[in-house]
């Protein structure tokens, strides 16, 4: 089994390739199922952010082409596509993917809004049938390697976003936001942090719109701003100094005519707006029109740039936080490859154990209960401690990808073969219990084979 992850990002493609590509949140179900049809794919998830686009799926062959995925689906040329896409794999592919949700790769380092995509994207893949053990495991230590970030480290201090970039941007057009009108288009999570980030530098009138317009009414209410019904969008947007568009729409909604009708409303007062939607809320020809500039969200790079210096420091420690729970996901999952081997191991001894007691039992005689304990006591703990070099050898030889070690211990004791890669990522078992009667025996070994056939089938 193969861990592939490919796509493209704010670093590899231009935003007029990433719109192309883009899914929206009602789309996200169909298109992850339609990723887990293709054939070779045993399980997989779909990343889509405004910055990104990525597949990450569980291939039974390393030849699977994860690319034709996305040409096929978008209709897109493979020679647009291939000079932009990445592909990581196996433990370059959950490095990628642990970086990714720690916000260590985002446009704006310690952002805290990718996890919270990465976990809402785990959960659409969940719900669609397109997630099974080796993606619950790796998506459950990803979480946990970004809370660690964020905790044991300071990379989420003073946290910004896109919208906190954008907001700063229109301050440093603007000198003061103060009386400033602001239209925020859309009332997603984007438009409610950039609505935060105006007040607190006093922007004046808040004007808010939405497809539906309770959602507008509870993004207006907390900051005093005004609601404007959706199909009022061109007439309201020409009050606004400042326009703020973060919307799904597949298709842009200010064109080169609008822009042209809101300067003359205005009387050729400038108008600033702000696009951090992708696909782009704000055709590029709005930007030729003498008095409005508009700013995507590939511009506030330059802004984000300023901050990556800030967090320079943190962003080190961060990236040393990481490798460790790399290595701590890996080694976890080369031990579980020896569990059928280790089970192998217990139920060979335990065997044994049973075997010569129920041969010693006629020369032992009639005993009482403390004496049959004693016994039980004394051959259960000279297992154990038999057991324990050899489990120990075998967990330890995995954990440091030593094949050939771990292939000669198995061999020593005829134990199975250990897989390269386990089609399930479970715990080691512990020793199990030894019973304390012969009739016990018999239920309790029937029980451990049919638990080492099942974590040897897994």
């Amino acid at each position: 089994m193969t861990l592939a992850l490919i796509g493209i990002n704010h670093k590899t493609a231009p935003i007029e390739l990433r719109e192309r590509i883009a899914i929206s949140r009602e789309e996200l179900p169909e298109t992850t199922r339609a990723l887990a049809d293709v054939p070779g794919v045993s399980e997989c998830m779909i990343v889509s952010t405004c910055n990104r686009v990525e597949l990450l799926a569980c291939l039974e062959s390393p030849d699977t082409d994860l690319a034709s995925f996305l040409h096929r689906q978008f209709g897109l040329d493979p020679a647009l596509l291939a000079p932009h896409i990445y592909r990581h794999y196996d433990q370059d592919a959950v490095r990628h993917l642990f970086r990714v949700a720690a916000s260590l790769d985002s446009m704006v380092v310690g952002e805290p809004q990718i996890l919270g995509q990465v976990k809402e994207a785990f959960a659409v893949a969940r719900s669609s049938g397109t997630i099974g053990g080796q993606l619950e495991h790796l998506l459950q230590s990803t979480f946990a390697a970004a809370k660690r970030v964020r905790s044991e480290t300071e990379i989420g201090s003073n946290s910004v976003s896109i919208a906190s970039v954008a907001v700063e941007l229109a301050r440093k057009i603007f000198g003061s936001l103060s009386g400033r009108t602001v239209f925020l288009v859309g009332a997603g999570k984007m438009s409610e942090l950039a609505a935060r980030h105006l007040v607190q530098q006093g922007a004046g009138a808040i004007l808010v719109t939405n497809r539906t317009q309770e959602r507008a009414r509870q993004l207006a209410e907390p900051f005093n701003g005004r609601v404007i019904p959706f199909e009022s969008l061109y007439d309201a947007a020409s009050e606004a100094d400042i326009v703020i568009s973060s919307t799904g729409a597949p298709h842009p909604i200010f064109r080169r005519e609008h822009g042209q009708a809101f300067m003359h409303r205005r009387r050729n007062r400038p108008m600033f707006f702000i696009d951090i939607a992708v696909p782009r809320d704000v055709e590029p020809a709005v930007n030729q029109i003498e008095g409005i500039f508009v700013y995507d969200i590939d511009d506030l790079q330059q802004v984000a740039a300023a901050h990556m210096e800030e967090r320079g420091r943190q962003a080190g420690d961060a990236e040393a936080l990481i490798a460790a729970e790399v290595e701590r996901f890996h080694q976890r999952r080369r031990t579980v490859n020896v569990a059928p081997a280790i089970v192998t191991l217990q139920r060979q001894a335990e065997e044994m154990r049973l075997a010569e007691l129920k041969r010693m039992h006629t020369k032992l005689g009639t005993l009482s209960e403390e004496q049959i304990a004693a016994v039980e006591a004394l051959t259960r703990g000279l297992v154990n401690k038999f057991l324990h070099a050899p489990m120990q050898a075998l967990k330890q030889a995995a954990r440091e990808n030593d094949a050939t070690r771990v292939e000669a211990l198995c061999d020593a004791w005829s134990l199975p073969a250990v897989a390269d890669h386990p089609s399930n990522l479970t715990e080691i078992p512990s020793v199990p219990a030894v019973p304390t009667t012969a009739s016990e025996g018999s239920a309790s070994t029937e029980r451990r084979e049919n638990q080492a056939s099942a974590v040897g089938g897994k």
